[in-house]
């Protein structure tokens, strides 16, 4: 925001140099990024009148020029420029004068004829010239034939003023306005302001009411709207004053409504909009989300098609401009208009920000809206308005103000005690300072009877909410210089990490070890993922929290599955042709205990991988067989063993995104320590993944839950060993764990480990059936067994599989 300094002498005096202001606004947080001397290098440029001009006798394109610059003699001028004749007023740089560009004038002679200055242009005096006409930009800049000769060209051009360029923090929406700035100009230099009366001659027989209806249907993003009617309404130019204040402000003066509408947004800090009122359909306006698909004509001549999520102010057909943003083309007035619908709301920031964003669009409305606006000003920005263009003659003011305000605001309260503050600040500062200081602010501050006080928080301040926010409002106008830096006091504690992260860290280590990349992803998602991931309709895992102000339109969500931001990466990678990818990630999850979010949500940390393509790096001394399901499960089975999680079972089984016939899970009694299977193959083709792919997934706090740090040995067995084969047919719905779980439950004292080395379903095997081969380790710590020792554990074995499976012996 810029604002000139003239405009700040309009509400309140002071005698501080604009730089010297500049300085007291930034250390009291008020941040002035830039000083802009307007008239700088125009000191000994003053307007002068061409007197007499006559060709220079060795030239065909000079002239010579006499010019009366408010001195006893002429001066004497040579000039090349084609436009200037006789009674001309023009800038005329004297001997000595350093202009803007540059350029220093001396005196000197041009083709044998002395010359002792130099008639200016605009570009040389460094005007703006996107706001002069094509006259005035070529040639001598040509003054109005009334301006007062001899004097300094500056004051002549509206260049006698210094302008403020502040960078101000989001949180001081108040700050932008000349009011705000007011307010605290006051505070810092002691002096009263002149605030404006603001009345206006409701001079109109026609009642406001009559002629507009207004409403609010999105309550959550309008949460008042306010509108005047103007009749008999002149467009014309705005007058010379409010021109000046405008462009200083950086704003281009176009005609007296629309002039008025941001004079007053810079004023009061209230954004306002003008419509023609005989272009808005069914003379009614209403705060409502846009259609889909509806088309949004705006100012700038550009056509939008609306998602459904903006907010629009809208006719009885169709959106007459984008809330907060940018007014619409057909409702626009023009030279034509004599019927004016002043509007003033207050409007979510958010919601204007994200649309902003969408669209494009940046305004000064809109960055005021996302600041925050006081919504107690609509009606008062209404009169303002209205009493500007009343003074021009421009229009008469119907009678009241249609003003709909389903909610009203409620004051802000804060307590506070002075010792709380002085603690924060490091400051002996008294209670009645305190008070002072923000009593001088707008606030207002009451006793409460024991030792500390209830202040009122002022409408526009809508930064202050708590007891912090008041001691920066203490500190910052007591002066941070008047505070001695001391060093903080605290128990000092060693910084270690929590159990969690350190088990984490395992996981990370192991992971990388055995070949796999750690990848990195935000916290978001897109509900096109559960689609694709084919959760069902009434999965917890579709019940994820909306994101209020999302960093883009494609991650609205926050996840409730890791999964989906591993496969995201996988497709991002697979989409530049790297097709040979071992991923994984250890992150959080998010899963609310409701809908709308009233609680935190439950934190869950989860390890999800994703594996293609090649199982060796392609070379000429390795095979080029890809990776299977296998793999993924030994990556499984190695983390859960580094870990030291043992003694689980796993199982056929389903889980999100596997393949139902190729998914194993791990578990610990009923509870699932890991999932890991081939991706489903409809999962893959909606998500455009062509090849066999695996993942897996698993919850942190269920592995730290059953891992141990305790570790025991047994010596090197000094016996042999006796390892015996068992051949058997079995239903092929059989698991080869239940059966390994039957062997170890009747292989006795001395059995040790049983593993399964072969399964066959071939031409000599009866249909629904298969062949399933296990090896049995048998020894003892003691001494060397005998065959008959292990037969009668081995015969068990037999019986029990026999019965349980209704197995069949195979020779």
């Amino acid at each position: 925001m810029q604002v000139s300094i003239k405009w700040l002498h309009d509400y309140i005096d002071f005698t501080e140099t604009s730089d010297e202001l500049a300085d007291k606004l930034t250390m009291a947080g008020i941040p002035v990024e830039n000083v802009v001397h307007a008239g700088e290098g125009l000191e000994k440029v003053v307007t002068g009148k061409v007197e007499s001009i006559e060709r220079h006798p060795d030239s065909d394109h000079m002239f010579i020029t006499q010019m009366n610059v408010g001195q006893p003699e002429l001066v004497q001028i040579v000039t090349g420029a084609q436009n200037v004749k006789q009674g001309d007023i023009v800038p005329v740089a004297m001997i000595g004068a350093k202009l803007p560009n540059g350029l220093k004038i001396s005196k000197g002679k041009l083709r044998g004829v002395p010359s002792n200055g130099m008639l200016c242009s605009a570009d040389e005096l460094k005007m703006d010239l996107t706001t002069l006409t094509d006259e005035q930009k070529d040639g001598i800049y040509i003054l109005p034939a009334d301006t007062e000769v001899g004097i300094p060209a500056k004051d002549a051009l509206g260049l006698d003023d210094d302008i403020l360029e502040f960078e101000l923090t989001a949180n001081r929406g108040d700050c932008f306005s000349v009011f705000g700035l007011v307010r605290e100009i006051a505070v810092l230099t002691g002096n009263t302001p002149k605030w404006p009366e603001i009345k206006v001659n409701e001079d109109d027989e026609a009642s406001t009411a009559d002629m507009i209806k207004i409403g609010i249907e999105a309550n959550d993003l309008c949460s008042r709207f306010s509108a005047r009617v103007l009749k008999n309404v002149k467009v014309m130019e705005s007058p010379e004053w409010m021109q000046a204040r405008l462009e200083n402000a950086g704003i281009r003066a176009i005609n007296n409504i629309v002039d008025v509408t941001n004079f007053v947004m810079v004023e009061l800090g209230q954004p306002m909009h003008a419509y023609d009122y005989d272009q808005i359909s069914g003379h009614s306006l209403t705060a409502r989300k846009a259609i889909a698909g509806e088309n949004l004509h705006t100012l700038d001549d550009s056509s939008r098609i609306a998602k459904g999520e903006e907010l629009v102010i809208a006719d009885s057909e169709k959106p007459a401009g984008l809330a907060g943003v940018m007014g619409g083309l057909e409702s626009e007035v023009t030279e034509n208009t004599t019927t004016v619908v002043l509007e003033a709301a207050a409007f979510n920031g958010a919601s204007i920000r994200r649309t902003s964003r969408a669209c494009g669009l940046h305004s000064e409305a809109s960055g005021r809206f996302e600041r925050g606006v006081d919504v107690t000003q609509t009606m008062r920005a209404l009169d303002r308005a209205a009493q500007l263009l009343q003074d021009m003659g421009a229009c008469t003011v119907t009678k009241g103000i249609v003003d709909v305000y389903p909610e009203e605001k409620k004051p802000v309260s804060v307590d506070f005690i002075p010792a709380q503050i002085n603690n924060r600040l490091g400051t002996d500062i008294s209670g009645d300072k305190m008070v002072e200081i923000l009593d001088s602010l707008g606030f207002r501050c009451e006793e409460d009877g024991k030792g500390g006080y209830h202040v009122a928080v002022p409408s526009w301040r809508n930064d202050v909410t708590f007891m912090e926010d008041l001691s920066e409002e203490v500190a910052r106008i007591y002066g941070f210089d008047n505070i001695h830096a001391s060093t903080p006091r605290g128990t000092m504690v060693q910084g270690v990490q929590s159990p969690l992260q350190s088990f984490i860290d395992r996981i990370k280590v192991t992971l990388t070890h055995i070949g796999m990349n750690e990848e990195l992803s935000f916290s978001f998602t897109n509900p096109d993922m559960f689609d694709k991931m084919m959760l069902p309709a009434d999965s917890p895992l579709r019940q994820a929290i909306p994101i209020m102000n999302p960093l883009t339109d494609e991650a609205p969500l926050v996840r409730t599955s890791l999964l989906a931001s591993v496969l995201e990466n996988a497709i991002r990678n697979l989409s530049r042709k790297n097709e040979d990818i071992r991923l994984y990630d250890v992150a959080p999850v998010f899963y609310p205990k409701s809908l709308p979010l009233t609680e935190l949500p439950d934190e869950v940390v989860k390890v999800a991988g994703f594996m293609c393509g090649r199982r060796n790096p392609m070379s000429w001394n390795t095979s080029n067989d890809m990776i299977d399901f296998y793999d993924a499960k030994g990556i499984v089975e190695e983390l859960l063993a580094r870990l030291n999680i043992t003694r689980y079972q796993v199982v056929a089984g389903e889980y999100t995104a596997m393949h139902p016939g190729k998914t194993a899970l791990f578990k610990k009694g009923k509870e699932i320590v890991a999932a890991v299977g081939e991706l489903h193959p409809q999962v893959a083709e909606n998500l455009g993944i062509s090849k066999k792919a695996y993942i897996f997934e698993m919850d942190v706090p269920t592995l730290m839950k059953y891992s141990s740090d305790k570790f025991s040995f047994d010596v090197l067995p000094k016996y042999p060993a006796i390892v015996r084969d068992l051949a058997m047919l079995v239903d092929e719905g059989v698991n080869a764990s239940d059966i390994e779980k039957t062997i170890t439950k009747n292989g006795g004292k001395f059995f040790k480990n049983v593993t399964l080395f072969d399964v066959y379903t071939g031409k000599q095997i009866a249909d629904g059936k298969k062949s399933m081969a296990f090896t049995m380790l048998f020894q003892s710590n003691d001494k060397t067994l005998t065959d008959e020792e292990v037969d009668e554990s081995f015969n068990n074995i037999i019986a029990a599989v026999e019965k349980e499976f209704d197995a069949e012996l195979r020779g």
